[in-house]
């Protein structure tokens, strides 16, 4: 028998004692008073006087997270979803047959306790105890040590504890909260509506990844889930919505990384009448006073470097920045030869079956993107990379389109919405040809979307944005891991 299997028995034989007691261990008519943090708020500059002389009850439910004792009395750290605070059990207050039941508490277990407050000779606020109360049973105990990198992998297998000993960690997601619903009410505010639209889906399609596939019985059927709303949510500017958005998830059957997890949590929203330089301003204006609510400065540091999300942000085309972080030459950008002869001098060797325009995204991803440190808008994409987007009227070659970049990675991309529906099947077919070609990650064409889009649809703007890599920069997260609370790991 291990040692974590006689911890184990031991507090299985205490709570069959208290339960022989003729106590019940699972009770559920424990009501607290106040949390912890309520109590710290309220009462924490009172000095040992004044509270004497108040003589408030309070009552607090938590865990146990630390238990020293001292004989006929002991002092315990208790944590709710709010803090921690101390609390004085002795023999004398409490009762012996309370007591009694107190001694078979061990860290890790939920109580109830009542009674009032006083400092101790430390000048620490506490609780002392009138009343105890068992209200579940932790037969597992807690790790001694749960925080270092040997035991990353189990942490996140085991959130659930991560959580409980890790007040940091709690805090992320506590911050991961306030940013959705800081996204949410930005855009209710502006007259967006909130939509929901299919996880599973007929048509895989609204961006180049490979899905993930199920079957449905009844209908005999196969059906993929999500890579992204898009095709849905422009269906419904269609339909006369003209301003709505989705923040929901995502799943893409490809690697997990440090940056990537097979689901994960995407805001798209799309405006009628509205253009991707538009949507420049509104994404400024949003994250940036996003990171001023959330960090208190737009100001940040992530990972050691400075981030300065303060407006205006730089914007820079896609040919340029190649331009900028290397020594392209322009033939690049017209003839597809020379473009693959670049891109082999500076080590990234592709097939001729490559398009051009892939090509040209492969260099700018190579040399440019890791430079995009401080917030930029990386404008006017290839066509052939860019499927549902609008030609530029200038230079029908590339696509009014945006990426936002941080941190040299991709946070958003936006695009003023191609609403031609003859381009649009044009465009499938195109990315047809490319599936057949061997890039399982094309798009495939969508007849009743191209319905859609004959019924008519307005000039639009559409955009998504990763929470997820969003929340990594205003927590100062190094992988997409410590912002979801359940990742997808390999098999223990």
């Amino acid at each position: 028998m291990d040692d974590r299997s006689a911890e184990f028995n031991t507090r299985l034989k205490k709570l069959q004692d208290i339960k022989e007691a003729g106590i019940e261990a699972y009770p559920n008519d424990f009501k607290p008073s106040a949390t912890t943090a309520f109590i710290v708020e309220n009462f924490d500059k009172l000095d040992a006087e004044v509270l004497k002389q108040k003589s408030d009850t309070v009552s607090i439910a938590g865990r146990i997270m630390a238990k020293r004792d001292f004989g006929k009395a002991s002092f315990i750290h208790i944590q709710d979803r709010s803090g921690r605070l101390q609390v004085y059990v002795k023999k004398d207050i409490v009762g012996e047959e309370s007591f009694a039941t107190f001694k078979k508490s061990d860290v890790g277990d939920i109580v109830g306790i009542s009674g009032t407050l006083f400092r101790t000779r430390t000048d620490e606020l506490t609780i002392e105890a009138a009343t105890f109360s068992p209200l579940a049973k932790g037969l597992s105990p807690l790790p001694e040590k749960w925080h270092g990198l040997t035991d990353v992998e189990a942490r996140y297998r085991q959130r659930y504890v991560d959580l409980m000993v890790n007040p940091d960690v709690k805090e992320v997601f506590a911050k991961r909260s306030e940013i959705v619903r800081f996204i949410r009410e930005f855009l209710t505010s502006r007259e967006y509506v909130e939509v929901e639209t299919p996880m599973l889906q007929q048509i895989p399609g609204g961006a180049a990844a490979r899905p993930f596939k199920t079957y449905h019985n009844a209908l005999g059927m196969e059906l993929f889930m999500r890579i992204a709303p898009e095709l849905y949510l422009k269906r419904l500017i269609v339909a006369g919505l003209e301003r709505v958005f989705e923040i929901n998830r995502n799943f893409r059957n490809e690697g997990i990384s440090t940056q990537h997890n097979p689901e994960f949590t995407m805001l798209e929203f799309y405006q009628a009448y509205a253009t991707f330089e538009d949507l420049m301003d509104l994404t400024e204006e949003m994250v940036s006073s996003l990171v001023q609510k959330v960090c208190g400065a737009t100001t940040i540091t992530y990972q050691g470097t400075e981030l300065n999300f303060a407006p205006p942000w730089r914007r820079v085309s896609v040919k340029d920045a190649i331009l900028e972080h290397s020594a392209a030459d322009k033939e690049i950008f017209k003839d597809k030869a020379e473009a693959l002869r670049f891109a082999a001098s500076i080590g990234i060797e592709l097939s001729e079956k490559f398009s051009h325009d892939k090509i040209i995204i492969e260099i700018f991803e190579s040399v440019a993107e890791p430079k995009f440190i401080q917030p930029t808008f990386v404008t006017h994409y290839p066509l052939e990379v860019s499927p549902l987007a609008r030609k530029n009227d200038e230079d029908p070659s590339v696509v009014d389109r945006f990426e936002l970049m941080v941190a040299g990675r991709e946070i958003a991309n936006a695009f003023s919405e191609l609403n031609d529906p003859v381009d649009q099947r044009e465009r499938f077919t195109a990315q047809i040809a490319e599936r057949e070609a061997g890039d399982d990650e094309a798009h495939h064409m969508d007849e009743d979307y191209l319905r859609a889009l004959e019924y008519g649809m307005p000039p639009t703007a559409g955009e998504g944005i990763g929470i997820d890599r969003l929340v990594m920069l205003l927590t100062d997260s190094a992988s997409i891991r410590d912002v979801i609370l359940f990742p997808q790991l390999r098999s223990s």
